[in-house]
């Protein structure tokens, strides 16, 4: 498939802006836990929320280059009865309305508890809103991560690990950014967030090693010789049935040589999966700010190569008709 530069950056931005919400979150139900000193609403909460809402922003307004017609934006949530792209269009302002509904409610300091659980559990303003944005969260990862999964005829990402991958290469690059983020506002958390990155980011390496082995050693459903329906075990094509080019002939095909693609699947592996973990575990044994930094923009730069390659990877059955290019 043709990668898209306005998805990448839609996907990857937006992977960020949620795990980086969820680790807010998670830092907040450890402090209630007492895993966790208690931070500061307005300093660590209220501004990591902005934080996250840039990232959604970002990725939303990257999400226009890729239409033909952006005016008609609107009509993308139409179909949100069967379209997971509808779904998406829907969800993803509603977890930045939530985001920004729980920073605003750690900035105006609404912590006082409303109610409490098995006299336990003080539930105010903030856990409510938390609660429902982390629901609302994973609910973008699934709309996001089916809108591939559910194309059956693309083998290569119709598969459970499509969703998988989504998830947890969003939740990495989010506690990676909440390490480096509480270098600032809330040092106490370092550990935590860098421990979690690393165990997500492992996470999502053995995910992702488990789909590229699936893409490399499995079979296409559709030959050259159902693609054109004839039987004939030796076909060999001589001519695309054209001209020149079409949008078939550029919008389902990459560009790409398979050397290119091998390539940048060991790039994202080292820069994703390999460098980031090394770099946050020297980083936290020595206390240094640079590699903690260093660690989340190398991972953003594996990101957009792994999302190109997703893309780039996958194999449209339309390409078995106009193979010979």
């Amino acid at each position: 498939m043709h990668p898209a530069f306005s998805v990448i950056f839609l996907t990857t931005l937006i992977g960020v802006g949620q795990g980086l919400f969820l680790a807010l979150f998670t830092g907040q139900l450890y402090s209630l836990a007492r895993l966790v000193p208690l931070q500061d609403s307005q300093t660590f909460y209220a501004w990591g929320s902005a934080l996250a809402l840039v990232f959604l922003a970002l990725g939303l307004f990257a999400s226009f280059f890729h239409l033909g017609r952006p005016e008609r934006a609107w009509r993308s949530a139409a179909r949100w009865r069967t379209s997971w792209l509808s779904r998406e269009v829907i969800v993803l302002p509603l977890v930045m309305g939530l985001i920004a509904l729980y920073g605003l409610a750690h900035w105006m300091e609404f912590t006082r508890p409303l109610f409490t659980v098995s006299n336990v559990l003080p539930v105010d303003l903030t856990l409510l809103l938390g609660l429902a944005a982390t629901a609302a969260t994973f609910l973008l990862f699934i709309c996001t991560g089916m809108i591939y999964a559910s194309i059956k005829f693309i083998r290569e990402w119709a598969t459970p690990l499509t969703l998988l991958n989504f998830i947890f290469m969003g939740g990495a690059s989010g506690f990676a950014l909440a390490t480096f983020y509480s270098l600032f506002a809330a040092p106490s958390l370092i550990k935590m967030y860098g421990i979690w990155t690393i165990i997500l980011t492992i996470t999502a390496f053995v995910l992702r090693l488990v789909s590229l082995w699936r893409n490399a050693h499995g079979s296409h459903i559709s030959t050259i010789q159902s693609a054109i329906g004839v039987r004939h075990p030796k076909i060999v094509q001589k001519t695309t049935g054209g001209m020149g080019g079409s949008f078939n002939t550029k919008e389902f095909r990459s560009g790409s040589t398979p050397e290119r693609i091998r390539q940048a699947k060991w790039s994202f592996v080292l820069l994703v999966f390999v460098l980031p973990p090394l770099l946050l575990t020297t980083a936290l044994s020595i206390h240094s700010a640079p590699l903690l930094a260093l660690a989340f923009a190398v991972q953003m730069i594996g990101l957009i190569i792994e999302r190109w390659t997703f893309f780039a990877d996958a194999t449209h059955p339309q390409n078995l008709y106009y193979q010979s290019m």
